[in-house]
């Protein structure tokens, strides 16, 4: 029996630099486009969350064109806290799993997001996106998660 108060997880990847996927994952926690609410106010509990890293740090860190952290909205709300340089920033509670970054290019031609092979950066221009959950196992198996695949099919 389909409840209709209970929604089907979503899929989520967020491009945050490498250094920062790293710190947030120490510290249980997901925070995006220098700390504004934006998409966070998006994600609820269950959401997985993936996060692509373009580089290193930013602003032009080594490029590193992976999938650096993979974990779960966990059941706490949205929250604000304060950076060391005084700057404020929004950030969600996530319960990340232990995995192993993988590099996007073996697998552009199975992911269905990427809509042009030669201009696959295209798809994380505007920070953070949407995808389906067969695209997350694949990408969750990648990275070692090998029961991904099974929990997104039967989502």
């Amino acid at each position: 029996m389909n409840d209709p108060t209970v929604s089907s997880p979503q899929y989520w990847i967020a491009v945050v630099a490498q250094d920062r996927a790293l710190r947030a994952r120490a510290g249980g926690y997901a925070e995006l486009n220098h700390g504004r609410a934006g998409i966070l106010e998006l994600l609820r509990p269950g959401d997985a969350y993936l996060t692509y890293s373009p580089r290193a740090s930013d602003p032009k860190g080594a490029a590193v064109q992976a999938f650096t952290t993979l974990g779960y909205v966990g059941g706490g709300a949205l929250y604000r806290t304060t950076h060391a340089d005084g700057s404020a920033a929004f950030r969600l509670p996530v319960e990340y799993m232990a995995t192993q970054p993988a590099p996007i290019k073996p697998l552009l031609d199975s992911l269905t997001f990427i809509r042009n092979r030669q201009h696959w950066g295209a798809a994380f221009r505007f920070g953070a996106l949407r995808i389906s959950g067969a695209d997350f196992a694949r990408i969750a198996t990648a990275m070692g998660l090998a029961q991904a695949e099974e929990q997104a099919h039967a989502a």
